[in-house]
């Protein structure tokens, strides 16, 4: 069942929605595609696995924006060809059919414009600042925002969200920071909140099980084997498994991010570096960065993370991100790795670690505290567009929470509350409880205008310290924040 609002209110149907497994397109790191056309569906016919939860909190819509709903639809004679413009990753496939019900209910023809994560950035920045009019909709990177909306790419919604009944409070806070706000901590949106995601850990559950390891961890370290909770915790597990043989090849501790082209190494080392006490700036003079980025705590953290690639890693493990770390994991080759929550799905359904072989864990504490690297993206109307209309449309509907319930049931993953504070929420999915807690201790890069020549000097800096071991950790973050000094 299918449930829309194209002329009414939710019914009765609709709010018996259950959660049920998600769906794992493979659309994973593949060449840049354009996709003009709807895939072949990949709904119905799947096998539902038995005890699904029940969706009791999901409630009926605004009738505000029951009513901009069915006058979209009366619209739909002046039917548009909408532009998606995103990452190729699996969630991008999901998106894509979800999008078949927008199509059949609006008349529009939706299109979408994938690229690989290593050249999103560039892809997608530089049609954004040469106005190009490919895109119609961006689901833009959290980083983003700040410059989207001072050089006016993007439309701000603070009209349409009124008009339409949508509510910024009815979705988890960190992602209307994160995805939404400029400037942050505003009330000034410039998208709507269309993943969430976070970096976690995926880990071996099976090999943690095994009674000769967990013995022989206990007489080491004085604990059980388990989920680490904390970073030393997760140091001294990576390094029980480093070098180990299991069933007859060699393992390692843990895959890392390390990438230096990107953005891959400071999306991994600010895990350590936020719960060491890393701060980006004064919390009350942002712009103040001298003795926050570069704090003792700071460098402790850095010392930390190189400490972790140095003892614990796969060898040629220096240019690491998402793919490579996924490919490392479901190959055999580690007991551990740091990944972003989209790939939870796709390991829950691998056929050689999937279901109760992994588990998932939060990204542990640290001696000042928790803290967890945010990602995610939120779905902003791009100014060039001639079809503006069309595209506020298609964020009326995605808004919707029963849109929202099947983005999480197919394999994306809603920020809504009403999806994620159901009591069957965290039950419905292996990783679900894991993703609420780590939503609940993000941070995030900045999200300034200058973004770019941020994150240009953190992935020298740091991936020169780390990976390369070229001076000191005090060293590395002193010349950052000359780096920041001199960017501001």
């Amino acid at each position: 069942m299918v449930c829309t609002a194209k002329f009414s209110l939710i019914s009765d149907d609709c709010k018996k929605m259950r959660f049920v497994p998600q769906k794992m397109f493979e659309l994973r790191y593949v060449p840049h595609i354009h996709l003009s056309a709807p895939i072949e569906s990949a709904r119905g016919g799947g096998d539902q696995k038995t005890g699904r939860m029940k969706l009791t909190r999901i409630s009926t819509m605004s009738a505000a924006l029951a009513a901009a709903i069915c006058s979209f639809g009366a619209r739909a004679a002046s039917a548009d060809d909408l532009t998606v413009c995103w990452a190729a990753w699996d969630p991008a496939n999901a998106l894509v059919e979800l999008s078949r019900d927008f199509e059949e209910q609006s008349g529009h023809t939706m299109n979408f414009e994938f690229v690989p994560w290593p050249n999103f950035a560039d892809r997608m920045l530089n049609e954004l600042n040469s106005g190009g009019q490919l895109c119609d909709l961006m689901i833009g990177d959290s980083q983003w925002i700040g410059g989207a909306a001072e050089a006016g790419h993007y439309v701000q919604l603070n009209d349409f969200f009124d008009a339409q009944g949508i509510d910024m409070a009815d979705f988890i806070p960190a992602t209307v920071t994160g995805y939404a706000e400029w400037p942050k901590n505003t009330p000034n949106y410039w998208a709507l909140p269309a993943f969430g995601d976070v970096v976690g850990w995926t880990y071996r559950r099976d090999w943690f099980e095994r009674p000769e390891l967990q013995t022989e961890f206990q007489e080491t370290y004085g604990r059980e084997l388990a989920a680490p909770t904390t970073l030393e915790e997760l140091r001294e597990t990576a390094e029980f498994f480093q070098g180990r043989d299991i069933d007859g090849t060699t393992v390692y501790g843990a895959s890392i991010y390390t990438e230096r082209g990107s953005e891959g190494i400071t999306m991994g080392v600010t895990n350590a570096l936020y719960n060491f006490g890393f701060e980006y700036g004064n919390p009350e003079s942002p712009y103040e960065v001298e003795g926050f980025a570069n704090s003792e705590g700071a460098v402790a953290g850095l010392e930390f993370y190189r400490a972790l690639y140095e003892c614990c890693t796969p060898p040629g493990s220096s240019d690491w991100y998402m793919s490579e770390n996924i490919d490392a994991y479901r190959s055999g080759q580690v007991a551990m790795q740091m990944n972003f929550a989209f790939i939870w799905p796709g390991v829950d359904a691998d056929e050689n670690v999937g279901g109760d072989r992994s588990g998932y864990f939060p990204n542990p504490a640290g001696p000042s505290g928790q803290f967890a690297q945010l990602g995610g993206q939120g779905i902003s109307v791009v100014a060039y567009s001639d079809s503006q209309d069309a595209a506020l449309e298609y964020i009326a509907w995605f808004a919707q929470p029963e849109v929202q319930a099947q983005w999480w049931e197919m394999g994306g993953y809603s920020a809504l509350r009403a999806v994620v504070e159901d009591p069957g929420f965290a039950g419905s999915q292996p990783y679900a409880q894991t993703f609420l807690d780590s939503m609940a201790i993000v941070k995030d890069f900045w999200a300034e205008p200058a973004y770019a020549d941020l994150l240009l000097a953190m992935q020298d800096r740091v991936h020169n310290y780390v990976v390369a071991g070229h001076g000191t950790a005090q060293e590395a973050l002193d010349g950052l924040v000359a780096d920041r000094v001199a960017v501001f």
